[in-house]
């Protein structure tokens, strides 16, 4: 019972923070970045320029170009990211288009850029931090990098290059410069936050259910596991799986140690380089039971 109520609070408590991170994402941008013409990337810095040329809000380009983005994320990552990924960006449109009624807070480029980046690094690492999206560049991205050799960081860094760059010929190349130092510090405050904003992660998981955690991992998020037997000192044998992730797919990988096997003791870290083939499945595969012969 004591385990249910800890549970429901952790769940309350993940959605609160994720409202807490699009709130804060929106206010960033329409008190800071966009009224010094300052771009985010993704689709934030495409519905910025588009909401320049034809005077619409920008909210009404957010959600109308995410649709597309969330349904490919919903495809790889789960009815949990769907339902999540919708919440979150209902919030951050609505939050877009109240606060773009407000002042902007000041008119210095430098400040704009170093507190509007920092802010909105806070916001966006907390919606994806519990399952959330802001922006669904990543989810096409996601799929690019499981077809051709590269990883999820360098297509979306080519992407955002070329968003900056058409801004630049529309703002001035001094606003292409901020945009570019901006979108630096929301990286590093987003890689803080969030654990992770990077071309991988690498994820050990020290469990006793080794072979119903590897079939859910592939199940909902696609990806292979790699065994490799351990022992404690106190807890005696183990199986360790090692398995390479984007930090998108961090809290699905939570969920599913939560729902297998609560007790599994996981570990993440950073990954700098990934040579040879990336451990992702570009196509399903059966999964046959062992069973032991008598």
């Amino acid at each position: 019972m004591e385990k249910i109520k800890t549970n429901k609070f952790k769940n309350i408590l993940s959605w609160i923070l994720m409202t807490l991170g699009a709130v804060l994402a929106s206010y960033a941008l329409e008190c800071f970045l966009i009224p010094n013409n300052i771009l985010d990337g993704g689709v934030t810095g495409i519905s910025i320029i588009l909401s320049k040329l034809t005077l619409l809000p920008i909210s009404i380009f957010t959600v109308i170009l995410n649709i597309p983005l969330i349904y490919i994320g919903y495809k790889n990552m789960g009815k949990e990211f769907l339902i999540r990924a919708i919440y979150s960006m209902i919030i951050y449109s609505f939050c877009l288009y109240f606060f773009s009624h407000i002042e902007s807070l000041t008119n210095n480029m430098l400040l704009a850029t170093v507190y509007g980046g920092g802010l909105l690094g806070v916001g966006v690492g907390l919606v994806i931090r519990y399952g959330g999206c802001v922006d669904g560049t990543e989810s096409i991205a996601i799929v690019i990098s499981k077809k051709y050799p590269l990883s999820v960081g360098q297509i979306i860094l080519v992407f955002n290059l070329f968003i900056y760059f058409i801004g630049g010929l529309m703002f001035g190349v001094d606003r292409a410069l901020y945009s570019l130092l901006t979108y630096y510090i929301t990286f590093k405050v987003i890689d803080y936050v969030s654990t992770g904003l990077d071309q991988g992660k690498a994820a050990m998981i020290i469990t006793d259910n080794a072979e119903e955690i590897t079939k859910e991992i592939y199940k909902r998020l696609g990806r292979t596991t790699t065994k490799i037997k351990g022992e404690g000192l106190l807890s005696g044998e183990k199986t360790i799986l090692y398995c390479v992730l984007t930090r998108i797919e961090i809290p699905e990988l939570r969920k599913i140690a939560e729902d297998v096997d609560n007790k599994a003791f996981i570990t993440i870290s950073d990954i700098q380089e990934i040579i040879g083939n990336n451990i992702k499945s570009t196509k399903k595969i059966k999964i046959v039971n062992k069973k032991r012969s008598k």
